[in-house]
């Protein structure tokens, strides 16, 4: 029996994660951590009976403690509530925390040799170097969670690191792939929550709409396969049927196709390298009929942009990126600033902050939190 942690378990991934366990019957949950959905939470701890349970704030356990008297479980608080369950003794910790809170438990996984399946991608964009390192030193992996990132693992298995000629990870483009650009000022936060294919969390859809999602794929794919920048393309491919490609020196191209589904990348990151069968529908390309694909538009989505550039300067600047665009897609989704306006912050944090290299993870958050504090002022001043 295999033991698994699951942080971010009352969210889309995690709420996928447990259901595809149900099917799984040699792995034990061990460890659950959430934010404040305390009542879903509860219900997880009640079918799934782990040792351990964090959720994000004091208020957030006393309610816990209430609802989970009869049971038989530590409940842990905050930021270090969250690492305890990483570093709770398991096989895999599943990360599906949203945004830079998924560093340190990131951390402390790979830390002692676990398994990570990554589907926080923003930890090996504001901290690959260090994550990368420490999961060498402990003799730890990462596999990638991300359908992209899931479907390049899969490809990179036909051939050697040496004849790859590049990666090609597609995007669906958004719900604004059609939209002239005049029309976008318009857009609400109805608009660019309405996904074409995914079903997704909030913060991750945003992400998809502005493309900042494909940029912050594109830095991770970086960190994962260690290819280089110019080595790795972006594809539009509005059926996401395709999930991303690999090709290799020889001009063969080998691509990961699939449904929409989640499910099937949660599963693959836990089981690798074997395969399980699943009770998912399959794809039916017949009825799917044609696939297309076109080159992103740049002008229209600058986010892609601006972060393939923070890429290739390395530094804090991937960090800096991700912690403004957390806060420009949090104001978005606050109605506080327009749509157009999230490069804007973005691209006007990562102006003001001086890049440097980190050598610890306290650099990486000082560097997380001026970026945010900066993100803010810029969208309180309207500046």
């Amino acid at each position: 029996m295999k033991r698994i942690a699951i942080l971010g378990s009352t969210g889309t991934i995690g709420v996928q994660a447990l259901e595809v366990l149900s099917h799984l019957d040699t792995y034990e949950v061990v460890a659950l951590a959430a934010g404040r959905n305390v009542e879903r939470l509860a219900e997880q701890v009640r079918r799934h009976r782990p040792k351990i349970v964090g959720v994000a704030d004091e208020e957030s356990g006393r309610r816990l403690r209430e609802l989970l008297r009869e049971e038989k479980v530590d409940i842990v608080v905050g930021d270090d509530g969250l690492v305890a369950c990483a570093a709770y003794p398991s096989d895999v910790v599943l990360n599906a925390v949203v945004g830079a809170r998924g560093i340190l438990p990131a951390l402390a996984a790979v830390g002692r040799g676990a398994r990570l399946a990554l589907a926080n991608k923003e930890c090996l964009v504001a901290a690959g170097d260090l994550i990368l390192r420490a999961m060498r030193d402990a003799g730890a992996e990462i596999v990638p969670v991300d359908s992209e990132h899931c479907a390049l693992h899969q490809c990179l298995r036909s051939g050697r690191a040496e004849e790859v000629a590049r990666l090609v990870l597609t995007a669906s483009g958004g719900p604004f792939r059609t939209w002239p650009r005049e029309r976008m000022a318009e857009i609400t936060v109805r608009d660019a929550l309405r996904h074409p294919n995914w079903s997704m969390g909030q913060k991750i859809t945003i992400d998809s709409a502005t493309m900042m999602n494909k940029g912050l794929e594109v830095i991770e794919a970086h960190h994962l396969f260690g290819v280089p920048y110019d080595k790795i393309a972006v594809l539009v491919h509005p059926e996401s049927i395709v999930h991303s490609m690999v090709e290799f020196v020889d001009g063969s191209m080998v691509a990961q196709l699939a449904t929409a589904d989640m499910r099937l990348p949660i599963q693959y990151a836990i089981t690798y390298p074997a395969r399980t069968g699943a009770p998912w529908p399959r794809l039916d390309l017949a009825s799917v009929g044609a696939l297309h694909f076109e080159e992103p538009d740049l002008n229209k989505f600058p986010c892609l942009r601006l972060a393939v550039e923070a890429g290739r300067s390395g530094g804090i600047a991937p960090c800096v990126l991700n912690a403004a665009n957390e806060v420009a897609v949090d104001a978005f989704l606050r109605e506080r600033i327009p749509f157009l306006r999230i490069p804007e912050v973005v691209a006007a944090v990562l102006e003001r902050i001086p890049n440097e290299t980190p050598q610890s993870v306290d650099d990486i958050l000082r560097a997380d939190g001026q970026a945010r504090r900066l993100a803010e002022d810029y969208v309180a001043k309207g500046g």
